[in-house]
């Protein structure tokens, strides 16, 4: 599942679609199958922690990549379709300047679905700070975390009720950073502190297309504890170890910690 910054960075990439009227619109999922913005103008895209958003006209295309999604781009014409993978929305646009239109096709998206623009700040309300945006407001990121203190550190940064666009690559290095067991409860972590070094981390990140926690940029050396199971740890050479967190209404996920430095 991406991190927000990966989401940010799709987002960019995305931008030249503003300005651009819509040709033909084709979403595979049946609720929406009849669903058109042709002829509209695509008014502006953006992401959100982990959601990414296109607005036409009165209609917003809200989509997640959930575990395998990916957007693609492509001249009318050419080949797209890829073996294996499912195309759950197709957009064509006008190319100008270039004579061809433009397909933007989202393959395997975990959700898609279009709500009103007006209906936007309601439905997406759910959602905490987003530690990507400019104005990030960590106070209120502090405030929602503090109030479950039985809540693990680690299920609370990956909850996105509580701050969104951290992923469990980000939970798991903030945690051997801060010297954090991602069991520790909330009610016995400096959020503040947690919340900080979060920000600075993916901050630094969202513009790379390598993501980096040791300020290595080399494959394999990018990380302290993320992927890294049974490895010896950067600090002290203990091996890394690995579990799961999560369980009732929360989806498992796989947590490293180095036993020794994350006591």
């Amino acid at each position: 599942m991406p991190e927000g910054d990966s989401v940010l960075q799709l987002s960019n990439r995305l931008q030249f679609m503003t300005g651009r009227e819509v040709l033909k619109t084709d979403l595979r999922v049946p609720r929406y199958a009849t669903t058109r913005f042709d002829g509209a103008v695509c008014e502006r895209v953006w992401p959100r922690g982990k959601h990414l958003f296109m607005q036409f006209g009165s209609l917003i295309l809200h989509t997640h990549l959930k575990m395998e999604g990916t957007w693609a781009m492509h001249l009318k014409g050419d080949r797209w379709r890829k073996p294996g993978y499912t195309a759950r929305v197709v957009l064509q646009l006008e190319g100008a300047p270039h004579p061809r239109p433009i397909e933007v096709v989202g393959h395997e998206l975990g959700l898609v679905e279009v709500i009103r623009a007006d209906e936007y700040a309601e439905r997406m309300g759910y959602l905490g700070p987003d530690i990507l945006d400019e104005d990030w407001d960590i106070d209120e990121a502090v405030r929602r975390i503090e109030s479950q203190p039985e809540t693990t550190i680690g299920q609370a940064l990956l909850d996105q009720q509580l701050v969104a666009g951290l992923g469990n690559e980000y939970r798991a290095e903030i945690c051997f950073l801060m010297g954090l067991h991602p069991r520790r409860a909330v009610a016995s972590v400096d959020v503040r502190a947690v919340l900080e070094l979060s920000r600075r981390l993916i901050w630094a990140n969202r513009n790379s297309p390598i993501r980096v926690t040791t300020g290595v940029k080399r494959a394999g050396e990018n990380s302290y504890v993320f992927g890294r199971y049974a490895k010896p740890c950067r600090r002290c050479r203990t091996p890394i170890e690995k579990e799961f967190l999560g369980g009732g209404a929360d989806l498992e996920r796989v947590i490293w910690w180095c036993p020794c430095c994350q006591g």
